[in-house]
């Protein structure tokens, strides 16, 4: 699997770990982020993520900013981009199952177990296609959108 992953300068330490972390699972990860402190606009960074998941060139996002709430925002400001800003296990199990996120944003300073075990969750978790209900609602979602 093709995973994306953007972050801005308060993300980097994260995804430094993160990156060695999934490539060490198996994962083909894509950095989009900033590799640098120095101060940079976290929605640089989220719209090309999300971009770039939109149009399939990775499976899956990771955007981390310092509160994840920025970013994530960016993110879903791209057609066809399901973002949602996730703190616990429980959070990204739901979200991919239930509300087919295609990106998870975490914060840059929450601890870096959590978020592995949220990016673990995220990844391994599948869309709920059987249960009608959830699928609607996406679609919904995807009506709107294209209005």
């Amino acid at each position: 699997m093709k995973i994306g992953i953007a972050n801005d300068h308060r993300g980097v330490k994260t995804k430094q770990i993160l990156m060695k972390y999934l490539t060490s699972k198996g994962y083909n990860v894509v950095n989009y982020g900033t590799d640098t402190i120095e101060r940079v606009d976290y929605t640089k960074y989220g719209f090309l993520l999300g971009e770039k998941v939109a149009i399939g060139e990775v499976d899956l996002g990771i955007a981390i900013c310092g509160s994840a709430i920025g970013i994530s925002i960016a993110c879903n400001k791209v057609k066809g981009i399901r973002c949602g800003k996730i703190n616990t296990v429980d959070e990204a199990i739901h979200g991919r199952e239930r509300d087919f996120i295609n990106i998870v944003a975490i914060s840059g300073e929450a601890d870096i177990e959590l978020n592995k075990k949220i990016v673990d969750a995220f990844l391994e978790s599948k869309e709920n296609l059987e249960d009608p209900a959830y699928k609607k609602r996406v679609e919904q979602i995807k009506e709107y959108e294209n209005a």
